[in-house]
Order: C-alpha cells, then structure tokens, then sequence
C-alpha cells in the first residue's frame, strides 16, 4: 500500500525572525492546534500545507521519512536561521500497534517557535501566498460541565486483566507487559486544545506538551531526540504516585528505587534502549543505574540516554529502532504485544505510540504519546483518556489501579482547571 498524501502545489517556506511571542499556546488563533513545549521553549503551529497518511505496517516509520524527503525536496525554502525546528517542519503522531492505519505526518502553514532565546515564524504555502497575522481568530473557551465516564473496562474488569497478565508472566511466557485503560469525557461544548496545551504545559514544564492531529498531552518521555549527529533519549519505567508531604515523598522514592518490582521493570526498558541504539550510534552512553525524576504527580525511575550517531541517519530513522520500548509494550515485544491485544478489549489509537516533529535537516524531539486524551473527530464535545501500567511477576491488581488513576490526573486536570 502506497502513502497518500494530501498538498498542494509545491510548496514556499519563508522563517523569519519575530520579537519574544511570550506564552506559546497563547498565540494559536485556532483551536486546531499542533504543539510541542518543553520548559517554555518549542514550537506550535496551525493550518494545514500537507497531509501525509501512513498506512499500517512495520517498516511505516522508513516509508514516512522517505516520503517526507521527497516532499521538502521540492519545497522552495528560505531558513536564514537554520536552527532545529526552523524551515519546513511536520508534526507526527504514530499509532502504537503496527497493524494500525492511524499514523500521520501534518505539515502547518504557520510555525511560530522560540528556542534558546530565539524566536521565528515560518510561513508554509504555495508560491505568493501571503502570512496570516498573529492574531486570535477564536479565543479559548474552558470546557464546562464535564461528565465522565468508564472506557472499555470498568475498574474491577481491568484488574482482572491485570491479575491475567500477572499469571500468564508467572508460567514463563514473557517477563513483562504494559496494559492501559480509558476514560470518557463529555463537555457541553466543542473541546478547545489551546486551553489543554496552556493548562499542561504551565503545571508540567518539565513535561513535553504536545498536540497533533487531536491527540493532546504532557509526556515525561522523551523517546528520542536528534540534532545533527547526537540523540538523546530518557527511559521511564517505574512509578508510584506523589505523596502528600515532603518527607512522604522522600519515602515513596526511596521505596521506589529499592524495589525489586520496578527496578526489574526499568531494567527491561533500559536494556531494550541500548539494545536498539548500539547498532546505530558511535559511542552511547547509559548510566549503570537510574535515577529519581519527580513529577507534580507521580515518581519514576528514569535513566537519561546519550548518543553519537555513526552516520547520517534521520530522526524517523532511530524511531523505526526504538518503537515499542518495553516501558510501554513489554519484553518480549511480540508475546506482549499479543496479550495487550487479547487483555486490553480496545484499540489504543496513537496512545504510547511517538508523536513529535522532524524538519527538513531530519532533526526532531519525539516522545511516547503517554498522559493525554484524543478529541473525537465525529464530536468534538467528546474526549477519550489513557493511562497504561507496566506489569511483572510481582504486580499487584489494585496497586496497578491506583497508579493508573495517578496517571489520569494529568489529563483530568487539564479539563478540569
């Protein structure tokens, strides 16, 4: 099956230099959000220059890079600046199971960007089109009177899949999976991204707040990130939720770096890492052990990734390696693959899978698409959740549930101011 792809004439690409634009999400016109925010700085944009849909399959991640090089070897640009994330860029988000049709790549007709003190508007378009102004075609409203509801599975049906797992794991046919739940939300009116985006990227700065396609959240996982030759990645596995004191904090992760259970799970995540990216990288460095990262509500064991590419390789490229790490499919990746399609009774859409950006030099941050709803393209006023949950051996239903629910908030916060 070939990509379809959905532009244009060829396209003209224009950066230019812009004062500080302040607040990032606050400057979308349009409630059709893309994004991607970290510590303030980062990109968002809006419009639609090109529209690449990839179909499902394992090598989609190599057919998506391939296609979008020949799309910006036609574009006509002009990037003074050359800085990762100027000039042409596509936002991306990737279905987590390979056997999904849902992955996109979007190129936006606007980019307006900061980064290291730096600031820039690209416009994308045909020849002679002319830049929109930074102006709020449709201001933010909140959404109100909110309804929630289960998902797939009630609470108790899905520690029940949890307990299956746990079994299944005990009689020796893999050593770990992830199954996540959803949940429903109902709004009065039509769902504003921006509002999502200015409330997650505000509370989780240190989160990567992103947009695409409706898929909105605040990942702590940053699945890869490359500019030119040197990739970062940080794996995340092992969780347990805030608590309510500093000093129950200090016990929590304490307990949570000395437990066997979770130190098992980080394991598998990072050995998968640096299984993946040694074959790719000229040097590549991993800390022996992890080390805490805490969140406004949770705790993880998080281990950063450092790496020197051995040649010229995109970043879709080392997403093709990475995608699915154990921290969000398990270890082995196709016997827990096929029990989250058996245990999990839905399908997870872009959920855990990347989503992030590339531009024109291959440059880009992607994350695991974790702590964040999907808009209903049918209804807007509708929204669905996700929080998955790493089981081993040694998983427990109800501890399990309860670190799922801590994951929701996240989300639930956002809706909720």
């Amino acid at each position: 099956m070939k990509l379809a792809a959905h532009t244009p004439d060829p396209l003209t690409v224009r950066t230019v230099p812009v004062p500080d634009p302040g607040d990032l999400p606050a400057r979308l016109p349009h409630p059709q959000a893309l994004a991607w925010i970290h510590h303030g700085q980062g990109i968002v944009a809006w419009g639609e220059a090109a529209r690449i849909t990839i179909p499902a399959g394992p090598d989609r991640f190599t057919r998506a890079d391939h296609h979008l090089r020949e799309l910006f070897a036609e574009t006509d640009i002009d990037d003074p600046l050359a800085l990762p994330g100027t000039g042409p860029v596509a936002f991306g988000s990737f279905a987590f199971d390979p056997a999904s049709d849902d992955s996109v790549l979007i190129v936006p007709r606007r980019i307006l960007g900061r980064r290291d003190g730096q600031a820039w508007l690209t416009t994308i378009g045909p020849r002679h089109h002319t830049a929109d102004p930074l102006a709020l075609a449709h201001p933010p409203t909140p959404p109100t009177h909110l309804q929630w509801s289960d998902g797939t599975l009630t609470a108790p049906a899905w520690q029940q899949a949890v307990a299956h797992a746990v079994e299944r794991i005990r009689h020796g046919r893999l050593g770990k999976t992830v199954l996540a739940r959803d949940l429903n939300v109902q709004a009065a009116e039509p769902i504003d991204a921006r509002v999502l985006l200015d409330r997650l990227a505000t509370r989780y700065p240190g989160c990567f707040t992103f947009a695409v396609d409706g898929l909105i959240g605040a990942t702590p996982e940053l699945l890869i990130r490359r500019t030119d030759d040197h990739i970062d990645s940080l794996v995340l596995a092992g969780t347990t939720p805030r608590g309510a004191t500093p000093t129950d904090d200090h016990t929590r992760a304490q307990r949570l770096y000395h437990s066997p259970k979770d130190r098992e799970e980080h394991a598998y995540a990072a050995d998968m890492v640096r299984d993946a990216l040694t074959p790719l990288c000229a040097d590549l460095r991993i800390p022996d052990h992890p080390e805490i990262l805490t969140l406004p509500n949770v705790i993880h064991l998080a281990s950063p990734v450092h790496g020197t590419l051995d040649r010229e390789r995109s970043v879709l490229d080392v997403l093709a390696a990475l995608h699915p790490t154990p921290a969000v499919c398990g270890t082995p990746t196709g016997p827990a693959l096929d029990l989250i399609r058996e245990l999990e009774a839905m399908d997870r859409g872009r959920y855990a899978g990347p989503v992030g950006w590339i531009d024109a030099r291959g440059d880009g941050e992607w994350g695991i698409a974790l702590r964040c709803a999907e808009l209903d393209k049918a209804d807007p006023t509708r929204a669905r959740l996700f929080a998955g949950c790493g089981i081993v051996a040694d998983s427990d239903p109800a501890a399990e549930l309860a670190e799922a629910q801590a994951k929701f908030r996240a989300m639930q916060d956002a809706f909720q101011g």
